[in-house]
């Protein structure tokens, strides 16, 4: 993968303007800290042409984002925790599974289905939501989301019955889900191609961080406080980032506030923003932003539920997708099963066993600063293959850049050694190894298994532009259904054939899949001009009838 590979010259200036520029591009370094640490105006600029400089070499593609850097950090930081309540969510509760068994009068086995229905809910539940973020809104989803997620958390604290367990668990799942699909999103709504690697990273965190966190969080809180604890715990977290969005979270959706510069209706401004016009001050606080409405960027096709189901019909987008959950799956039975295999076979109470997932919390952490900087660099590498300079503040066609060999270039290397990583875990546990060994495994299949699904949500994003929520919701919803299968069928692969086994089962599955996305690598850039060449003969066909 290390190959450096060689695209023709493309030139869009004069030869002078070009040969300056591509110096500016040489030092990838500079130009990251000279275009992206303030307002995005104050990117690389060019020397005013001379007269015979055509008019169509200086016109410069709008801001892409109007939000200065420090906003944007402040952005992404509430996307982050919002994103890591889904995820979170659902893993809190596995040490306390035979409490509330015990306590409500029904086998541990019962209890386990609340967990396949989260997962089922979880995946479908953003479907619905996602195409409400990318017509009306970041913040009235988010909103509405966390309402729901606020009501199922009181009424779980308060019940005492099986059934409604069950129930109130399918809502507390459509109501946390959405989160996800909505940090990606509004990463996509500020930030460029180019800095999108580690941007998504971050906003993704809690897609591996929170199942890692939550049994650890979960374990402590059922055994000094009992598993009610779990609940209220989480009805004060999701009160809290509700009360946060609802004040300081501005709308970034681009199809209603365009790069930031258009006011949105006085319901969608955050409570900071309505104080500001209210005493006669510039809604976003800076009044040196003139409103871009050519920024304004509406979905293609009209959104709704099923929406999430066309891209799975795309050769590039069925293929990313179907791999990431498949995935996904092999990771989750690692996950879920690992709890009941800790306490097996070494005797742990709930709290130590929460705290043997931390291992596999920090590897994904760490993925996200080594994997993100990589997709970035790779992008920057590509950039002067092509030579063409790079200006963070505005974004970058996906007719000039092979987007999908910038991403898997770095992705499909992580895939290979997320399969040895899962051999090593599942045969140091068969073999009674020592602990030490067993926390080790799971450090690094977090590190790269958290930074391969960080390339794949990410092409996701870059390939659908105009609606990253319902492409982000995609993804989620074939990974949950996915990996709700897998949770079902892992405690069953380990008593016919033993761990060992299922972690070769997983591996297997993985390498066997693994060409469908070197063939992405290969043709997913002629794939997706194909597309755009029968949509917009289908667009031409309907404007002349």
């Amino acid at each position: 993968m290390s190959e450096e590979v060689r695209y023709p010259r493309v030139v869009h200036e004069s030869d002078e303007d070009q040969k300056r520029h591509h110096n500016v591009s040489e030092d990838s370094s500079q130009e990251l800290t000279t275009t992206g640490d303030d307002y995005a105006v104050e990117a690389v600029e060019t020397t005013p042409p001379d007269d015979n400089v055509m008019e169509k070499d200086t016109v410069k593609e709008p801001l892409y984002s109007t939000f200065p850097r420090s906003q944007k950090i402040f952005i992404l930081i509430i996307g982050s925790f919002a994103g890591l309540v889904s995820p979170l969510t659902g893993s809190i509760y596995l040490p306390a599974l035979n409490s509330i068994a015990a306590d409500l009068g029904v086998r541990t086995s019962l209890v386990n289905l609340t967990i396949t229905t989260y997962q089922v809910f979880q995946g479908l539940a953003p479907s619905f939501l996602a195409s409400l973020a990318d017509s009306r809104g970041r913040r009235p989803t988010y909103l509405l989301a966390f309402s729901i997620y606020i009501i199922a958390n009181l009424a779980l604290a308060l019940q005492d019955s099986y059934v409604a367990l069950m129930i109130l668990r399918c809502l507390q799942s459509a109501g946390s889900s959405a989160t996800i699909a909505l940090g990606s999103a509004v990463v996509a709504d500020i930030v460029t191609r180019a800095e999108r690697g580690s941007w998504v990273g971050y906003a993704g965190l809690g897609i591996s961080l929170g199942p890692a966190l939550g049994p650890t969080i979960g374990g402590l809180l059922d055994q000094f406080l009992g598993w009610r604890s779990i609940f209220w715990f989480l009805l004060i977290l999701g009160s809290v980032l509700l009360a946060i969005i609802f004040a300081l979270l501005p709308e970034t959706a681009r199809a209603v506030v365009a790069n930031g510069s258009v006011k949105p209706a006085w319901w969608n401004l955050s409570l900071a923003q309505w104080l500001r016009v209210r005493n006669g001050h510039h809604f976003n606080g800076t009044s040196s932003i003139e409103e871009d409405r050519s920024t304004i960027n509406k979905p293609k096709k009209r959104l709704n539920p099923i929406s999430a189901l066309r891209i799975l019909l795309e050769p590039e987008g069925g293929i990313t997708l179907g791999f990431g959950a498949i995935f996904f799956a092999g990771y989750f039975m690692v996950m879920t099963t690992l709890s009941e295999q800790l306490a097996a076979r070494f005797g742990f109470s709930s709290a130590i066993v929460g705290l043997c997932y931390l291992p596999l919390g920090f590897g994904s952490l760490c993925s996200r600063w080594t994997a993100g900087l990589l997709f970035d660099w790779n992008f920057r590498r590509h950039a002067r293959l092509l030579g063409i300079p790079l200006d963070l503040s505005r974004q970058q066609t996906l007719e000039t850049f092979p987007i999908e060999r910038i991403r898997l270039e770095i992705c499909i290397p992580m895939i290979y050694i997320s399969c040895g990583t899962v051999l090593g875990y599942a045969w140091a546990m068969q073999t009674n190894a020592s602990l030490a060994g067993i926390e080790v495994s799971l450090f690094f299949l977090g590190l790269f298994f958290s930074g391969a699904q960080q390339g794949l949500n990410t092409l996701i994003v870059d390939t659908h532009a105009d609606t990253p929520a319902t492409a982000t919701a995609a993804n989620n919803l074939f990974r949950c259904l996915m990996s709700s299968g897998g949770t079902a069928v892992a405690p069953f692969m380990i008593e016919k054939i033993g761990i060992g086994l299922m972690g070769v089962f997983i591996s297997s599955v993985w390498l066997a899949f693994s060409p469908c996305l070197w063939a992405v690598l290969l043709y997913g850039k002629k794939w997706r001009e194909n597309a755009k060449i029968k949509q917009e003969k289908k667009d031409k066909e309907k404007c002349n009838s």
